[in-house]
């Protein structure tokens, strides 16, 4: 991909896998709060997180969408839940250990098969 912006720091993480463990908004929160924290980032706000009721979309799609905020940009996540997959995306304008984020994510989710990670 093409630096636009070569003099603006930017470290994109994308981690995506299928979890094992039962996820709730409290989970998810956790999560967004606790991974911020492990990779010395901060947060300036509480996660918002969304799950559209039942009949808003397609059955396999549901799931929740979250966003928390980071002094220095976010970190988002997106939950299917009837297939167990997550899609998580941490952007910063701060670099972090994208190795420490994976590992966390892994262990967090309870992942036992293979993970897919982009850094971007």
């Amino acid at each position: 991909m093409k630096n636009l912006a070569p003099n603006i720091f930017r470290q994109r993480l994308l981690i995506e896998g299928f979890y094992t463990i039962d996820i709730s908004e409290a989970m998810l929160e956790k999560y967004l709060l606790n991974v911020a924290a492990h990779l010395d980032l901060r947060t300036y706000g509480k996660p918002i997180i969304f799950s559209p009721a039942s009949g808003m979309g397609r059955d396999e799609n549901s799931g929740y969408d979250a966003f928390v905020p980071l002094i220095d940009s976010g970190i988002s996540a997106y939950v299917w839940s009837n297939a167990q997959f997550f899609s998580i995306v941490i952007y910063t304008c701060k670099g972090f250990d994208e190795k420490a984020a994976i590992e966390f994510t892994r262990e967090y989710f309870a992942v036992s098969g293979e993970m897919v990670n982009v850094l971007f």
